[in-house]
Formats: structure tokens, sequence, C-alpha cells
């Protein structure tokens, strides 16, 4: 059965490496890799600060980078035929568009955090899906500020870590305009391997904010399996922003800082029906992620196969998230034998995540596309997500 293959990491690193010195006669000197991510469960919940519980996935970003002191910025990709080109007093909100932006909005928010950049060469190379809903936006953002920070010499220990994670969460929200929370981020940079990341985000950021939950997977004879949809996905065209929008005026109206201090039985006095529906889903959510921690430490897939279902249900008709595509790959799934699947990612399209058995697994994935073609959708890809490890750099002067 054909997975989309994370690809071979030193491989990776010498083709984006090789990609630079073709594109700007020069070698780089620093590479480095930060994965993509996809959301056991706890979806729209991190900017209500709430909790949630990503893994990291194989795919990641490469990113080469080669300093200047011109105070001239050059961002290119393998993908793109042309490289961004402009300077590190032109790159905050407003001064880049499309893709680029990303690695711009680092570069300036890196800058703003007082990081002593002069000016720099990048070339960047993925293997996370564009559009999936599996966090390639800050796979870049994050494999380009460890790699900076190789270049500088900084050492990306947990407090330098934290500062990246904040930076590049300025550079999504602020540059590229993509309202997200701080999830995909963070467990970028915090991952471990063969663990799921639990983030509190009503913790300060190094105040027990992060925790690693081991998944178990093997002993289980369990497989995370990731269906994209190819359903176009975007965090900018406004339906994030919205659901967002619509959490925060729900806090306000029950007069609280968050939905993370709200109960279900403030948020039935809501009066707007959507306001309350969409809070309803952010407090149950919640409840869902401490539920599937607890039911990971002590082996309980039967709890944690009924908490993505409700999460799917709750996405589904309360916040309003899913698509015909995601509703038919999760109920798929679980007809083929998946203890539980749900939708996951920001929603409008993207991914599904499903806990298949092993020995069920292509059989699964058969399932699924032979649905999409009985409902005349379109092929959709898979992806097996083994849980991996944080950001690193790969190689330095």
């Amino acid at each position: 059965m054909a997975f989309v293959a994370p690809g071979d990491p030193l491989q990776l690193a010498d083709a984006v490496r090789a990609a630079f010195t073709r594109a700007y006669g020069v070698e780089a000197t620093v590479v480095a890799r930060a994965p993509g991510r996809v959301n056991l469960i706890g979806e729209h919940t991190d900017y209500n600060r709430g909790l949630v519980l990503p893994v990291a996935l194989p795919h990641g970003t490469y990113a080469a980078v080669a300093g200047r002191t011109d105070g001239g910025v050059r961002i290119g990709s393998m993908e793109e035929a042309d490289p961004w080109i402009g300077s590190v007093d032109a790159m905050g909100p407003g001064a880049v568009d499309g893709w680029a932006a990303y690695v711009a909005g680092v570069l300036w928010a890196m800058r703003e955090a007082g990081f002593d950049l002069p000016g720099v060469d990048v070339m960047v190379h993925g293997t996370v899906p564009l559009g999936a809903g599996l966090s390639s936006s800050a796979a870049l953002e994050c494999s380009v500020a460890l790699a900076v920070c190789g270049l500088l010499g900084v050492e990306p220990d947990a407090g330098v870590r934290h500062r990246l994670a904040s930076a590049c969460i300025r550079a999504e929200t602020e540059v590229a305009g993509a309202p997200t929370g701080g999830m995909d981020q963070t467990v970028s940079l915090f991952a471990a391997e063969g663990s799921a990341l639990l983030i509190d985000f009503d913790a300060e950021p190094g105040a027990g904010s992060t925790r690693d939950v081991a998944l178990g997977l093997d002993a289980a004879g369990l497989a995370l399996l990731v269906t994209d949809t190819r359903v176009s996905h975007a965090l900018v065209d406004g339906g994030y922003a919205a659901r967002r929008a619509d959490c925060e005026a729900a806090a306000e109206a029950l007069g609280l800082a968050s939905l993370r201090e709200a109960s279900l039985s403030q948020v039935d006095t809501l009066e707007d029906e959507r306001i309350r529906r969409r809070a309803r889903h952010i407090v149950t959510e919640i409840d869902r992620v401490r539920d599937t921690v607890a039911a990971l430490e002590r082996g309980d897939w039967t709890v944690i196969g009924r908490a993505f279902r409700e999460s799917h249900m709750s996405m589904r008709d309360d916040f309003e998230i899913s698509c015909p595509e995601l509703d038919l790959a999760v109920a798929t799934a679980v007809e083929a034998g998946a203890v539980g699947a749900r939708m996951t990612g920001g929603g409008f399209g993207g991914s599904s995540i499903a806990l298949v058995p092993v020995d069920r697994l292509d059989a699964a994935v058969r399932a699924i596309d032979a649905a999409f073609v009985a409902a005349g959708h379109g092929a959709p890809q898979h992806l097996r997500a083994e849980p991996s490890a944080a950001a690193a750099v790969l190689a330095r002067p």
C-alpha cells in the first residue's frame, strides 16, 4: 500500500543544500529540519487557552541558510522557480505576500525578539503535504528559525525554543495573516519520538506548559492513519478567524478571560444559538483531551475511540468545520475496523486521523479509497503517522 513517504532526512538535507548552492552560488552553512504535526485531539482549543494533544510527523521541512553582511535576504524553495528578494529591514507585516511571508515573518519576528540577524539566504524543501491540515506552515517556520539559530551560534535549549515558538507564532499571525493559536509551532519544536505532546495554553511557556504522553501504539498493535482528503485547506480564508471570533464573543458574554474557564452549565446560558454551539465544542473538547490522556496512561483504547467519535461529531455539528469528504473518511475508517477516527486540524478540508489495527491498515486504506470513488470525490492520499522527534539542526559549520 502506497503512503506519502517522509523521505530520508540525510538525503533531503543534502538535496536542499545542493539546491541552495545552485540558486545562490555559495554553500549553505547550516541545515535544519522541523516536523509537521497531526493532532490527536483538542481542536481549536489552543487559542481558547485550553489543552491539545498533537504528535510530530516523520514528514518535515528542511531549511538551508547562509549569512550575509549586507542586510539582504533571499528566500527560495525547491518547489518555486524564483526566490523572493528583499532586506531584513522590509519583512514585517504587509511587506511580503504568499508562501515567502512565513519565512520572512520568522526572520522579522526573530529580530524583534532580539536575535542579531544582519542578513540571510534561505532555501527550503519539504515533504509535509500542503493544505492538508498537517501544519506545513509551522514546519517551514520552525525549520528556518532553528537554522538561523545555528547560523548565529545560539544553542537551542528549552528557553530558546520557547522564544522561537513565540517568534514563529508572530510570523504566522502578524505577517502571514493566519490567526492560529500556537499548537503547531510548539509541537514542532518540543515533540519527543514515540509520544504525543500535551500542551496547556493556560500555563506560562516553560512552566509546566508541556508534557510528553507515551502512546504505546506498537504494544497495542495500532497505527495512526492520516487521510488527506485533498480538499483545499487554508487558514487565511476567513472560516478559522470567524470561529475564533465566535469563541471570543462567547467568553466575553460570559464575563470570562477565555473559554478555558467556562463550564457547560455556563455555556447553556448563552442566548445566541451559534455562539452557544461554538462554546460547547470548546468546553467539551478540552474535557476530551483530559479523558484521552488519562486513557492513554492506562491503555484504554475504548475510551479513546469514544473520545475521537464525540470530537468529530462536535466539530461537524457544533463547530461546523467538517465537510463531506472528512465525514466519509472518518465513517469508512471506523467501518473498516478503526478503534476511532476524527477529522484533525483547523477544518474546512484537510485530513482525518484514525487509530487502526496494524493488520487492518491496508484494508482501511482500500475501503476509504473505494468510498471516495463511489461518492464521486477526488482520490485522497494517506500517511502513516509515526510519532517523531522535534526540530533539530542536521548540519552546521
